[in-house]
Parts: C-alpha cells; structure tokens; sequence
C-alpha cells in the first residue's frame, strides 16, 4: 500500500472553523435550511472523529449569538469585528500548536466573512477545504462568484458528505456507522 495523498483532510491535520452561522443573518441566506442541517452534520462528524471545531461569531451584539440548534453542539464561539477571523489570533494559536494546516471553512456570507476569512487563512499558508453545501449567502450570484474566486485562489472545493468520508477514510474505522448515519440522514 502507498501513503495516503497530502491533499485528503484527517482528523490529525484538519480542523473545523464554523463562520457566523447567527441568528439575523440565517434567515436571509439562500436555502438557508439546508446549509444549517451540513454544517450541523459537518459539527457531528467532527465531534466524533475529533477532529478540532472553531466557530466565529460577527458582531453578536448586533447580528445576535450562534443560532440555538448548533450553539449547544460548538464550544463557545470567538467573537470579531473584522470581516475576516485574522483577528482572532487565538484561532491561529490553537491551530499552530495542535499541528493543523488544513481547515475546513463552513459559515456565511460566502461572498463576505467566509471569503475574506479563506483567503487569509490561505494567506497565511493553511490548505483551505470549503464545503459548497454548508456556506451561503444572500444572493445566488455573490454565493457563486465567491466559490469561483475562492477556487480559482487556491480554496478546494468540496461537499459535506465527501468531507465526512474523507475525515473517516475506511469502513473498518470504530466512527464509521455513525458517519454513514449521518450522510444518510434526511435533509430538509
């Protein structure tokens, strides 16, 4: 057998950072409900796998707290006012000192803090994963032209059930039941 490929994410390598997920931006996000179930699904898969789960949060004072379904499930988010998580240095400790360099970014807006957050992420050098079904934003176009971007920069682009695959990469693996429960669970 040969090595494993250094471009597939592990659960050593790679951690989870939920952008902004909150509760006045939600509900405006183009299918939003659909984003929200993946990234719930993409928060479990992590926990089982423990794989290192990040989540952000604007502005809370104005754009309100994580949305209460996935709160419970995240620890406690790092707040910022940037656009960007650049400013939350103790994300990029908390990476550094765990040996991550790989990141799977899920959240909104696609086109606004998502974005903004994967090209410094990949600025700074991290391999950057964006699962197409767990962002969104307000608009379909801006949504589209940000993965384009965020592609064409160097992001790789990839879905939930393949990032929760990848992560468990054999059936013999203990977690992997409860991952095929999860990729098989009814969407909204």
């Amino acid at each position: 057998m040969f090595p494993r490929s250094p471009e597939l994410m592990s659960p050593d390598d790679t951690a989870l950072l939920v952008i902004d997920v909150q509760e006045k931006i939600t509900p405006l996000m183009a299918g939003s409900d659909r984003a929200v179930w993946n990234i719930g699904r993409l928060i479990d898969g992590a926990k089982l796998l423990e794989v290192c789960t990040v989540a952000t949060e604007q502005y809370p004072q104005g754009l309100g707290p994580t949305i209460a379904s996935l709160q419970t499930r995240l620890p406690p988010p790092l707040q910022k006012r940037q656009f960007s998580c650049r400013e939350c240095l103790e994300l990029l400790a908390t990476f550094k000192a765990r040996g991550i360099y790989k990141l799977l970014v899920c959240g909104f807006e696609t086109h606004v803090c998502v974005q903004q957050s994967v090209m410094d992420l990949l600025g700074e050098g991290y391999r950057v994963y964006l699962p197409v079904d767990a962002v969104s934003s307000r608009a379909t176009l801006d949504h589209e032209t940000a993965l384009r971007r965020m592609d064409s920069c160097g992001a790789v682009l990839t879905t939930t059930e393949a990032a929760l695959f990848e992560w468990c990469e054999t059936s013999t693996a203990p977690q992997f039941k409860e991952i095929s429960k999860l990729v098989k669970q009814a969407g909204p």
